[in-house]
C-alpha cells in the first residue's frame, strides 16, 4: 500500500461557510484515491507579519503554519479577492512563507470562486507572491468554479456533479505533479 500524497487546503477567507470555504469542503468531499487533504485553519490566528519575528523561534503559529506547508506533498488555495487584490489575512499568510523554505519547490493550485470577470487581482498577486516563494504553480490545475448559494450541502459542499468532478480533477493533477 502506498502512501498518499496529501495536499494542504488553504482558505484565504477568514469568514465562515464563504465561496472559498465551501470550494475546499468539496475538495475534501471528492478526493480521489491516493490523496488525502488537510484543511488549514489557522488563518486567524497568524501574527501580523514582522521581519524581526521571522526568525527561530517562530511565533507557534507561524511554526506550526510552515509545519503543515512541510509535511504536504502540494497546496490547494483558494482565495477571495478583495479591493483588487488578495486579502490582508491571506497576504500575511503568504508573507510568513516567504522567508521560509517549506513551499520551495512545491506544487500549488487554485481555484477561483470569484464571479464572472472578477478575482484576476487575486490570482495575479497570489502568482506573484508564489514566486518569490518558488513553489511551482501547476497552470492545469489552476481553474475557476462557480459557487452559488442554491448548489451546497448541508456538508458545506457543493453539490453540482460537475464542480466536484473539477475539483476533483484539479486534485488529481496537483497530487500526481512531478511523479
Amino acid at each position: 500500500m502506498s502512501t498518499p500524497r496529501v495536499v494542504l487546503l488553504l482558505s484565504g477567507s477568514l469568514r465562515a461557510g464563504s465561496s472559498n470555504e465551501t470550494v475546499l469542503r468539496t475538495a475534501q468531499a471528492v478526493t480521489p484515491p491516493g490523496v488525502r487533504t488537510v484543511f488549514y485553519e489557522g488563518l486567524a490566528g497568524l501574527p501580523p507579519f514582522n521581519p524581526d519575528d521571522d526568525a527561530e523561534p517562530l511565533p507557534q503559529p507561524v511554526a506550526a503554519l510552515r509545519s503543515a506547508i512541510d509535511a504536504a506533498d502540494a497546496l490547494l488555495v483558494c482565495t477571495p479577492e478583495y479591493a483588487g487584490t488578495l486579502p490582508g489575512a491571506f497576504k500575511n499568510l503568504l508573507d510568513w512563507t516567504v522567508g521560509g523554505t517549506e513551499i520551495c519547490d512545491k506544487p500549488v493550485a487554485w481555484v477561483s470562486a470569484a464571479a464572472p470577470g472578477r478575482g484576476q487581482g487575486a490570482e495575479a498577486t497570489l502568482r506573484t507572491v508564489l514566486g518569490y516563494t518558488g513553489a511551482v504553480v501547476v497552470e492545469p490545475a489552476c481553474v475557476r468554479v462557480a459557487v452559488g448559494r442554491d448548489p451546497v450541502g448541508a456538508d458545506g459542499a457543493l453539490t453540482d456533479d460537475g464542480a466536484r468532478e473539477r475539483i476533483a480533477e484539479v486534485l488529481t493533477l496537483l497530487a500526481s505533479y512531478g511523479s
